[in-house]
């Protein structure tokens, strides 16, 4: 009989950077039986997620739901405000990145990709002086969006894109700035209005904890305004019949209503004020992130990112040591997975096979960390690679002389 049960025993440790694990509160919520979409009942809970959704992204304007993967709402926010040949300033900081760039060539756009050469690019964050000095260049403004990712799930590096804000205004250039924060949305700190962000791009199965399947555009009135004398082709991403219906609650498609259930429950959850807050939320993702870096340091392996002050609060790239002979970093991390039941992320395009990622995100406690580092520091040892002294240890005394606020330890 076929079966798709691969872990018998126990709970299986779903370290990836997303999909991360789903809370039971919010599998219940989603398994409410589904309902009219154009009854009374859905519009309550649409304006529930839409003033939710909102407070996450920290945003005063729009947030256009979609029934969608992250990989939609990146198509979206580029068609909804370019027009076929539009010149677009990408930066390259990994495979997420790289993937955008090539989804605008295909949509007709020109992209220019901006960036660090080859894998050492891949270590660090947005360089806005770099963007700057782009922009200054281009004295008929023909570059017409800058387009950079939040926090690079493929490498663990968290951009600051405050920065970039700057950078923009700083060349007096009037380019949109599109930002994607698939991974870095309820994790890492996100400020859509303060940012001065025109189109942030964001998906439900990472920091908020939901299973994949939907995905948003949070917008601003400039962009709003471009949308209108955008060339591009849309129809189910246009933007503006979405905007109006939203304000009754409803939406123009048939919605994915069980996924919003658990949307208005990862709301509540992130939002509430006697678990921190969103600031509560933040602070709880830097705190496991310093946990795990400590056991990454401990066993003497390099963090892919390369720059302290941009390592992500959302994951942490491991980078396999040279000299381990016949073992690449997808072989441990099948050894710890067939050996101990723990997911991790693969290393992606450039860095494939000679990094591992470690998710830090969404529904997991210092427990969780704790026992992925154990299956971490086993795997590692099992297939032969050297280390310099115990992670394990290393994220124990980390956690332990660094309690969390008494508001978060009993964060859901």
């Amino acid at each position: 009989m076929l079966t798709l049960d691969f872990h018998p025993t126990g709970r299986h440790f779903l370290q990836i950077p997303g999909p991360s694990p789903v809370p039971d509160r919010i599998l219940r919520a989603m398994s409410l039986p589904t309902i009219d979409h154009r009854g009374p009942e859905f519009g309550v809970l649409g304006h529930r997620v839409l003033k939710g959704i909102g407070q996450i992204f920290q945003t005063k304007h729009p947030v256009v739901i979609y029934p969608a993967s992250g990989t939609g709402a990146w198509e979206a926010a580029l068609s909804n405000v370019l027009s076929p040949g539009d010149s677009v300033l990408m930066y390259e900081t990994g495979h997420f990145a790289s993937l955008w760039n090539k989804m605008a060539v295909r949509l007709g756009l020109k992209p220019e990709f901006l960036g660090l050469p080859g894998a050492e690019g891949w270590r660090h964050g947005v360089r806005a002086d770099m963007i700057e000095e782009r922009l200054k260049a281009d004295t008929q403004h023909a570059i017409k969006a800058v387009c950079v990712v939040h926090n690079e799930t493929s490498t663990g590096v968290t951009s600051n894109i405050l920065a970039v804000r700057k950078a923009i205004d700083a060349a007096k250039h009037p380019a949109l700035l599109l930002v994607d924060s698939i991974s870095g949305l309820a994790s890492a700190e996100y400020r859509h209005d303060e940012w001065g962000v025109d189109v942030t791009i964001s998906g439900s199965q990472k920091g908020l904890m939901l299973p994949p399947g939907i995905s948003f555009n949070a917008l601003s009135p400039k962009a709003m305004e471009a949308s209108k004398s955008a060339k591009l082709p849309k129809a189910f991403w246009a933007w503006d019949e979405i905007v109006e219906m939203n304000k009754t609650g409803y939406w123009p498609y048939t919605p994915n209503t069980n996924l919003l259930y658990g949307l208005a429950e990862a709301c509540d959850m992130l939002l509430a004020p006697e678990h921190g807050g969103l600031e509560g939320t933040f602070a709880r993702h830097r705190r496991w992130g310093e946990g795990v870096r400590a056991a990454v340091k401990a066993w003497g392996l390099q963090i892919q990112c390369a720059d302290p002050a941009v390592y992500s609060p959302v994951l942490t790239g491991v980078m396999m040591p040279d000299g381990v002979d016949g073992v690449d970093a997808d072989a441990v991390r099948r050894i710890i997975y067939e050996r101990f039941d723990c997911s991790l992320g693969t290393g992606l395009g450039k860095v494939k096979g000679r990094m591992f990622r470690i998710g830090h995100l969404g529904d997991c406690n210092d427990l969780t960390l704790m026992g992925a580092l154990a299956g971490c520091e086993m795997g590692l040892k099992i297939a032969g690679v050297k280390l310099a002294g115990s992670g394990v240890q290393a994220a124990m005394d980390y956690f332990g002389s660094h309690p969390a606020p008494v508001a978060l330890q009993k964060a859901a």
